[in-house]
């Protein structure tokens, strides 16, 4: 059944015992009618519409009550975050993540305040999740015009920190998994100081999406305190139980730095997007936005150190492409293209360090 016209939003009806499919043929095409007088984006148009229809299609199935509140209140916090988000979309942005049992006078609170402080004052902002112990530090260090809450309701801890708390910048959220996309999603770099099995889900779901694509390059600070053991030990477990039974690859240790030290920690952050400014899929091709363009004897020397993640062909530069243009994607910055082989996402990590070592790179 063809999606109802503009306009015909009343006469869309759904038979009875109309297929699942019809059903949210009717209800897609009520919501595009309903949308009609919006300037929206045929891009747009298309996703509320299908969006609709997955609507139609949980109704055609007669889903349980309980499955509609989890969807219905998933959505609603996903769209409450998109709004606070919305106005900082331009700001570089960390995620800091940590205990909410760390006491103000332990070091790792000092040392989480010390390295937010140092970000904001390089015009990032700070996303933690609003709570106490190593998030209300974060906060602290930002100060509340840099910083942006994702709180958990959680009936044994109290609401948000000091720092955030009545703050518009902050939302708060019933399910984890909302909020761990919402700390994820919407930062360009991650600090992860000591914490519980709340602290370690943070950090593997992290490690999992940028090792599997799932999320772009970005640096990942895994921080401790001067004579702590924490990261440590945990990476003598990523050592000597994961990569010998072959559970990751070598190179996707890649993906994170280990330090206890505030000023190497804000240097792995900075130093990410040193050249290196962003990338993006173009139908096969992956681009790398950069500041400054490798020489032809750089990009040789690229080619052949990275040529086992080349699907085939060779890294190159490129000028803007037509989807890039037709969304004006910083067409300022000079580009590499390749056809990355989507496996070894540590190696692609590599890639971009060595970007970031050109001869030609610019400061921090």
């Amino acid at each position: 059944m063809p999606p109802a016209p503009a306009g015909s939003a009343d006469r869309a009806v759904v038979r009875p015992g109309a297929d699942p499919e019809e059903v949210a043929d009717v209800v897609g095409g009520a919501v595009a009618a309903s949308l009609a007088a919006l300037e929206l984006s045929a891009g747009e148009r298309r996703l509320y519409q299908a969006m609709a229809q997955t609507i139609g299609r949980l109704a055609a199935a007669r889903t349980d009550i309980v499955d509609l509140k989890l969807a219905d209140a998933a959505l609603a916090e996903m769209a409450e975050a998109f709004e606070v988000f919305r106005p900082f979309r331009s700001v570089r942005k960390i995620t800091v993540c940590g205990s909410a049992r760390t006491r103000s006078d332990h070091p790792a609170y000092a040392h989480t305040r010390a390295v937010a402080e140092a970000m904001a004052a390089s015009d990032w902002m700070v996303v933690t999740g609003a709570g106490p112990g190593i998030m209300a530090a974060g906060m602290e260090g930002a100060g509340r015009d840099r910083s942006i809450g994702v709180n958990i309701r959680l009936p044994f801890e109290q609401g948000a920190n000091r720092f955030i708390a009545q703050d518009p910048k902050l939302v708060e959220m019933r399910y984890f998994f909302t909020r761990k996309l919402m700390l994820v999603k919407e930062s360009d770099g991650y600090v992860v100081l000591p914490g519980g099995f709340g602290t370690l889900d943070e950090s593997y779901e992290l490690l999992t999406l940028l090792q599997t694509g799932k999320a772009v390059p970005s640096p990942v600070v895994l921080l401790d305190v001067p004579g702590g053991t924490y990261w440590s030990s945990w990476l003598d477990f990523v050592d000597h139980q994961l990569v010998p039974r072959g559970l990751i690859a070598p190179e996707d240790r890649s993906l994170f730095r280990i330090t206890d030290d505030v000023a190497t920690a804000v240097d792995e952050l900075l130093g990410f997007y040193r050249n290196y400014q962003g990338c993006r899929w173009v139908g096969d091709l992956l681009v790398l936005r950069l500041r400054c363009a490798p020489s032809d004897a750089e990009l040789d020397a690229l080619n052949e150190a990275f040529s086992d993640i080349v699907a085939r062909g060779r890294i190159r530069r490129s000028n803007p492409l037509p989807p890039e243009r037709s969304s004006d994607d910083h067409l300022e910055q000079p580009r590499l293209a390749l056809r990355f082989d989507k496996l070894a996402y540590g190696r692609l990590r590599q890639l971009v360090d060595a970007l970031n070592r050109l001869d030609q790179q610019p400061e921090t």
